[in-house]
């Protein structure tokens, strides 16, 4: 008799001390926020950031939708824009067309992007395109290159005394576009302050990549290229195309 008054009064206790109280007012607007922070951390705290992607016509197509594949996949994070000297439709050397904006000196981004492909071996002799390129990347806040689009920039001069790559098939063409450059050949892709510079074609998605890792860190980018399905080369200094000997001039 006794144990059943104990194990009675024990339930009473329980139900008073769960039901008894009087309960806190439920905050909808700060619990949504707290839901939304934790099911979205990116979005708090992260300001969106313009890319600015240069074409012409004869841009080699990977060197721009490699990199626009990465950077698309955090649309969160990064507007991307494209751009030409006059606006309108520019073509690629595998025949994609794409409409631009028109491009100004005065232009900044947050991300200027200057693919390369067989239309530099015409935009380095163009001064209104070398004096475009140089307004904007003193500008912008970050400047990558892919494959032959470093000779560009390396036209500019606004690279001269920093390390920098480009696509091993032309970098004899290339180096000559800037000869005050610390050009490094075995390089995947090059980093020196607020330039990055790859090697060519599919070391541009390397390179962003690289970037991701610099700015959100080494598991933001590992799972983007699990996404992608990509085989990320994760080491910027080893390229192994590097010894290429068929040129292309």
């Amino acid at each position: 008799m006794k144990n059943v008054l104990r194990v009675s009064v024990i339930l009473n206790l329980m139900f008073f001390s769960a039901f008894g109280q009087k309960s806190e007012p439920i905050n909808k607007e700060t619990t949504a926020g707290k839901l939304a922070e934790n099911l979205n951390p990116i979005k708090t705290n992260i300001k969106m950031k313009n890319i600015g992607i240069l074409l012409f016509n004869n841009f080699e197509t990977l060197d721009v939708f490699g990199p626009v594949e990465i950077f698309g996949r955090l649309k969160d994070l990064y507007h991307i824009e494209f751009y030409s000297l006059e606006g309108g439709v520019i073509t690629s050397t595998q025949n994609v067309k794409i409409l631009t904006e028109k491009l100004s000196e005065k232009d900044q981004f947050d991300i200027f992007l200057i693919p390369g492909g067989m239309g530099t071996r015409k935009e380095v002799d163009h001064p209104q395109m070398i004096s475009t390129i140089s307004g904007i990347s003193s500008l912008s806040t970050h400047v990558l290159t892919v494959c032959t689009g470093s000779a560009l920039l390396a036209k500019t001069g606004q690279i001269n005394g920093l390390s920098a790559t480009s696509n091993k098939r032309s970098f004899d063409w290339v180096v000559s576009q800037g000869s005050k450059v610390n050009w490094v050949k075995k390089a995947r892709w090059a980093v020196d302050g607020k330039y990055y510079t790859s090697s060519g074609v599919s070391a541009g998605m390397d390179m962003t990549l690289g970037f991701i890792r610099d700015i959100h860190g080494i598991d933001l980018a590992r799972k983007i290229a699990y996404e992608i399905e990509y085989t990320w080369q994760e080491n910027k200094e080893v390229d192994e195309f590097y010894l290429q000997d068929l040129k292309q001039n």
